[in-house]
Order: structure tokens, then C-alpha cells, then sequence
């Protein structure tokens, strides 16, 4: 065969298995487009989905996962652009933090990057939570509350973009101004202050980034299971198998 013949040939297996394996999004992936307490169609019976199965793995439209992925992997296979996070990473390695500061800053974002925007914060702590340092994962939960609140002592202010996004009268919801009471009295605010000052400045279309420079601070900072993300057995890790398996029926 030929390459545009191999091509051909893989494109219609592709499109062989998609007819047959049908992907399902979850009701929180298509609430607001639709309303949400209407019924879903998924009865394998009936209309499109008559003679078909529902997808309980891989979705073959998306990168296949390695049999026992990394961290470095979903920032491969799973994650929009890391540009933020990379950037935000090396501007706390350019100002010589510490290791654990760094790798907050690395991942900080990781729930807005591949799961979910709503309180990203909180999610990103507990997918975190069983691989990293108390420290880091409690700062990335902070992070979130802090980022609304200006500290002079550490040259951070109440970002711009927050007034153009959310406009010059929003105000934080009571959870937040709870949380934040109790944030800036704790132990660990430095560490969670300090991903706000690097989080701030890093958004520059021209600077360039790389995972390299992070590889063996991962290596040393993220305690990655001999089974691989989301096939052990940690308290996060159905997190990490939803977001490598996204449209699994159940």
C-alpha cells in the first residue's frame, strides 16, 4: 500500500470504530447548552444509537494515553497549551524559589488546563493532593482565594483582567472572603502568595518555554505511582482516569 492508501485505509478504522463505540459527554460537560433536567438519549435500542456500544475506554478521537501515564504525559496528551504554567514555572526558577514553589506554580492551573474552570483551585488541590508535598497542594487550593486580593508586601496587585473579565463592581462570594480570612494568617501563605506573583506576570505571547527545565524538579517533587495516574488507588486518582477516559458511559 501506499502512504495515502495506509492513511486511507487507517482513517476509515478510525471512522469504522467511531460508528460503532459511541462516545457520551456527562451532563456537567453540556449543562447551559442544554438543560440540564432534560433526558439523555442513550438508549442502545433507539434511534442513533440502535446496533452501536457505548465507549467504556479510550476515545478514539482523542491521543491514546501511555499504559501507565505520568504527570509529563497529560501535559502531553490531556492539557491545552501549558504556556501559562511553564511560564509561570520559570519565572519562579528565574528568581531562584524554592523547588517546592516552582512546582506549585507548574501546576497550579492543571484543573483549568484539562478539567474544569469552576473553583479550579480546590479541584486542582485534591487531584494533587496524594502525589505532592501538604505544602504545595494546600498553596494551590489558596491560590485561588488569594488571587483576589492585593498584598502590597509582595508587589501584587488586583489584576486588570479581572475587571475585564468579571467587570469593576464583582465582588468575591462570602466562601471566599472566609477562606481568604483564614489564608492570610496561615503558615503557608508565602508559598501560596508567591504562585499569585508568579501566576500574574505570566502571560507573554513572546516568551518561549519548555517542560525540560521542570523534568527532574517533577522527578524529585511529584511522587508519580509505579501503576501509573488514575490506575492506582489513590483518593484523586478516578480523576485522572476521567480525564484520560473523558466520554466512559459509567
Amino acid at each position: 500500500m501506499t502512504l495515502s492508501e495506509r492513511a486511507d485505509a487507517l482513517e476509515k478504522q478510525l471512522s469504522d470504530e467511531l460508528d460503532r463505540f459511541v462516545p457520551v459527554r456527562s451532563p456537567l460537560y453540556t449543562s447551559g447548552d442544554r438543560d440540564p433536567r432534560l433526558p439523555l438519549e442513550v438508549k442502545s435500542d433507539e434511534g442513533k444509537y440502535r446496533g452501536k456500544l457505548f465507549n467504556m475506554g479510550h476515545d478514539k478521537r482523542l491521543p491514546k494515553m501511555p499504559d501507565k501515564p505520568t504527570l509529563l504525559d497529560f501535559f502531553e496528551y490531556r492539557m491545552a497549551p501549558a504556556t501559562h504554567l511553564l511560564q509561570s514555572a520559570t519565572h519562579a526558577l528565574n528568581a531562584g524559589c524554592e523547588e517546592k514553589i516552582i512546582m506549585a506554580c507548574l501546576v497550579h492551573d492543571m484543573a483549568v488546563s484539562m478539567f474544569i474552570r469552576g473553583d479550579h483551585g480546590y479541584w486542582g488541590a485534591q487531584l494533587l493532593e496524594p502525589y505532592v508535598d501538604e505544602e504545595v497542594s494546600w498553596s494551590i487550593r489558596a491560590h485561588q482565594v488569594l488571587r483576589f486580593y492585593p498584598d502590597e508586601k509582595y508587589g501584587y496587585k488586583y489584576p486588570d483582567l479581572y475587571i475585564k473579565f468579571f467587570g469593576a463592581d464583582y465582588k468575591p462570594e462570602p466562601y471566599i472572603e472566609r477562606a481568604y480570612q483564614k489564608i492570610k494568617n496561615h503558615k503557608w501563605y508565602e508559598t501560596a502568595r508567591l504562585i499569585t506573583v508568579n501566576d500574574i506576570y505570566s502571560f507573554d505571547p513572546n516568551m518561549s518555554v519548555s517542560l525540560d527545565p521542570f523534568r527532574d524538579i517533577v522527578a524529585r517533587n511529584f511522587r508519580q505511582p509505579e501503576e501509573g495516574l488514575g490506575w492506582d488507588d489513590s483518593p484523586s486518582s478516578h480523576m485522572w482516569r476521567t480525564i484520560n477516559w473523558p466520554t466512559r458511559f459509567l
